[in-house]
């Protein structure tokens, strides 16, 4: 059933996200814990790198205090592989900033404003979430703050109205992944229509 029409904010959101994409709540009081669990997931049966170890668990906690402060709820980083090639990305779910999105505003008031970023901004209808906006980049490789990565990076962001709330719920997703870009955001996409308010 639809979540187009409300009358009354909805006092959660749910998002089915594939098997092997792990949750890590931004709070302070559960995020080192889940950082952890995270690494030693990732590092199981691998004894030989602690360094790297420590610095993917550095790189974590930075992301995730940065993503906290930006408004940021939970965030998901894909732990899947096609054999040794990890399937590198991550979405993070946010409230905008203060300020940073007019209030009660539309959908095309909203893309009208993000049409002046340099990037390819849609308007969508999501099945049960209703309509939004849908922001696509690529953005040159960071290797410096993205563990060395030198390839482009994909963005895919949706800009989401809460009912009857006058706010806005947005999902970032990302990948480094530029040679199979087009089937991540595939992937994004289809995450992304499976938003629905509770």
């Amino acid at each position: 059933m639809s979540d187009f029409w409300r009358d009354e904010p909805p006092e959660d959101y749910n998002l089915v996200v594939p098997d092997g994409w792990f949750k890590l709540p931004l709070d302070p009081e559960g995020r080192d814990r889940s950082i952890i669990a995270l690494a030693e997931q990732q590092f199981r049966g691998i004894d030989n790198a602690p360094h790297l170890k420590e610095q993917v668990m550095r790189e974590l906690q930075k992301t995730a205090k940065d993503a906290y402060r930006a408004g940021g709820i939970e965030l998901y980083f894909s732990t899947l592989t096609i054999g040794s090639l990890p399937l590198s990305s991550s979405l993070l779910v946010s409230f905008p900033t203060p300020g940073s999105m007019p209030s009660s505003a539309s959908v095309r008031t909203v893309a009208e404003m993000l049409q002046r970023s340099n990037a390819d901004i849609t308007l969508v209808t999501l099945t049960a979430a209703g309509k939004a906006v849908r922001e696509f980049r690529t953005e040159a490789a960071s290797p410096g703050t993205q563990l060395g990565n030198e390839l482009p990076t994909t963005t895919v962001k949706y800009y989401v109205p809460i009912p009857a709330a006058g706010e806005w719920l947005i999902m970032s997703f990302s990948t480094p992944l530029d040679p199979l870009a087009k089937q991540m955001v595939g992937l994004f996409d289809a995450v992304a229509d499976t938003l629905h308010w509770s």
